[in-house]
């Protein structure tokens, strides 16, 4: 259906679709049921809602504001992209149990190994709240390293990795409204970063990089890689 309207998949993301016209551009991000149609043609857009509309039973829920999780504010500056909604679901489901905060997600200097700590006797809990921390960090480019260390011993997880992952609940919950804006009037500069702690694991020796990608003042791309 969505070729069929005149869109063609992405290179870059399988789950993109691109449709050019004289008019402009129009992008159709879509996971299993749900979509974003958005671009510069507002007629083809129209057409291709009403083509949608003929196939399957459809809801328009208007201007974006709310999608897998993630939330879109939009003002006459820009956007936000923000998960705030999905923070404090993550710490109901957390259940700290004090109310404590802390500054940074992650000591300075901390390496962990898989030995540090008594192993976990359910080990479900500390992998359920890695994966929701994974997510998050799609709009939040703060944990990136922490999590992606956290991430290392999913598969068997200690009281000390898990004080570790508590830390990083309790700097979210100090910030949850921290935001990425992307401003309308955007610059095409593209500029990236990148850094690496050589040989920084302690059992393997392996070197620890990341990088971050701005485009104009927006960060638009981040990675923590082992």
């Amino acid at each position: 259906m969505v070729t069929a309207a005149g869109f063609s998949p992405s290179a870059h993301d399988p789950a993109l679709f691109v449709h050019t016209s004289p008019c402009g551009r129009t992008l159709l991000l879509l996971y299993v049921d749900e979509m974003i149609i958005t671009g510069d043609d507002s007629e083809y857009i129209a057409f291709v809602k009403a083509r949608l509309r003929e196939q399957f039973l459809m809801t328009d829920l208007g201007p974006l504001c709310y999608f897998l999780g993630i939330e879109v504010s939009s003002t006459s500056d820009g956007f936000y992209i923000f998960q705030e909604k999905y923070i404090q679901d993550l710490l109901t489901r957390a259940a700290l149990g004090d109310e404590r905060t802390v500054e940074t997600p992650m000591e300075l200097n901390v390496q962990l190994r898989a030995s540090d700590g008594d192993p976990l006797s359910d080990s479900t809990r500390y992998r359920h709240l890695v994966g929701n921390l994974v997510y998050l960090a799609v709009t939040r480019p703060d944990i990136s390293y922490p999590v992606h260390i956290l991430s290392q011993f999913v598969s068997a997880p200690t009281s000390v990795h898990y004080s570790h992952l508590l830390r990083v609940l309790r700097y979210l919950r100090g910030i949850t409204t921290r935001r990425l804006f992307f401003p309308r009037s955007i610059s095409l500069h593209l500029q990236a970063y990148s850094d690496s702690t050589w040989v920084s694991d302690p059992l393997d020796r392996r070197s620890l990089s990341a990088y971050c990608v701005f485009l104009g003042g927006s960060f638009i791309a981040w990675k923590t890689k082992k």
